[in-house]
């Protein structure tokens, strides 16, 4: 196993703001299925066995194992698979983001439910809400790394791709732990609305909303704007949220254009829609909910996005995040590592800081 993998298992939070070395692939082609209405190896309940090995954490596994870098591996040919299949420059990575993202953001700390823990998306009520709407696409293509890997709980699957999703897409290494286990149903899933949306009427009251559902989970305006930088990938479409068009031209590329975007473009509401579906490339009116373009119109800024800019304690970490990629791929990373580790069991969720020596000795079996 190269170097990179063996210390990529038991990264200190510090180690997390390198960036991942990927190649980015700008694309400005149209998009893939990722509907958005917005947007260390510590195991508790399991153990290392050598550098990238572990214990499975679910009960019903109990006494298997699985390579963490071999279920990478495993997600990233999926990607790839997936991308040559389209043959469009399009990718399912942004959609795992997305998944990781909703499968850990119904999280409430006054009672500490919810959470990535259980996995219970799987199921109703949560599978139907309209917030996961396209996230089945996710979830099916991940079937065939589940089968591979049985040992990993679905819960662990699903938050672990959105790590490998953005490392891959040129992102920031993200802060991951193991130790989530699944639930046989959503009979405890939370009640729907815990996701944000994408409008509440008004900068004011969107502004509102934004602070209720990510100060609900434990985020501060810092975190809530670097958590939003996520838009630089993806698209949304009007059969899932009603929204339409990408955040940016490179879609599948992690990095900081949706800050500078939303700073130096001139944004408008949009009035018209291209292509019209019954006169080819003809504009026709744009008959969506409220959502914001570019002079081109073919990039979008939804409501949420907006108010960021207009609100002073979002604006001013935006200015920064726009003029800096470095330190949004910081932020970016402890917060949605903090995001990812919402619901696990205590202590799961801590940094495992064995040390250099720590790692050789367990590859060794010391």
């Amino acid at each position: 196993m190269a170097l990179r993998q063996t210390l990529s298992i038991a990264r200190s939070a510090a180690t997390q703001q390198m960036r991942h070395q990927a190649v980015r692939a700008f694309s400005a082609a149209p998009a893939m299925r990722n509907a958005a209405p917005l947007p260390l190896l510590a195991v508790a309940g399991a153990g290392v066995i050598g550098a990238s090995t572990l214990y499975a954490a679910s009960p019903a596994s109990s006494g298997s194992s699985y390579d963490l870098e071999a279920v990478r591996a495993e997600i990233e040919k999926t990607i790839d698979d997936e991308e040559e299949r389209r043959g469009d420059g399009t990718s399912i990575a942004p959609t795992y983001v997305r998944l990781a993202w909703h499968c850990a953001g119904t999280y409430s700390k006054e009672d500490n439910t919810g959470g990535s823990n259980g996995c219970r998306m799987r199921f109703g009520p949560e599978a139907g809400w309209g917030a996961n709407a396209g996230l089945s696409t996710a979830r099916i293509s991940l079937e065939a790394v589940h089968t591979k890997f049985p040992a990993m709980s679905y819960a662990d699957l699903y938050t672990f791709a959105g790590k490998v999703a953005v490392e891959k897409m040129g992102g920031p290494t993200i802060p991951w732990s193991a130790g989530r286990v699944d639930f046989p149903d959503g009979s405890t899933s939370p009640p729907d609305g815990r996701l944000p949306d994408a409008d509440k009427g008004s900068d004011q009251a969107t502004a509102a909303h934004l602070r209720d559902i990510f100060y609900r989970m434990g985020f501060d305006d810092k975190e809530i704007v670097a958590l939003s930088g996520a838009h630089a990938l993806g698209r949304c479409h009007e059969d899932a949220s009603g929204f339409w068009g990408p955040w940016t031209n490179a879609e599948t590329t992690m990095s900081n254009e949706y800050f500078r975007l939303l700073v130096e473009e001139p944004w408008t509401p949009k009035k018209t829609h291209k292509p019209d579906p019954m006169n080819g490339s003809k504009s026709c009116p744009w008959k969506g909910p409220m959502q914001y373009e570019d002079k081109t119109g073919k990039l979008m800024m939804l409501p949420s996005d907006i108010v960021l800019t207009k609100d002073e304690s979002f604006a001013k970490h935006v200015a920064v995040y726009a003029k800096d990629e470095e330190v949004f791929f910081k932020d970016f990373a402890a917060a949605f590592g903090k995001l990812l580790a919402l619901g696990q069991a205590s202590g799961s969720a801590a940094a495992a800081e064995v040390g250099f020596f720590g790692k050789l000795k367990a590859m060794i079996g010391m």
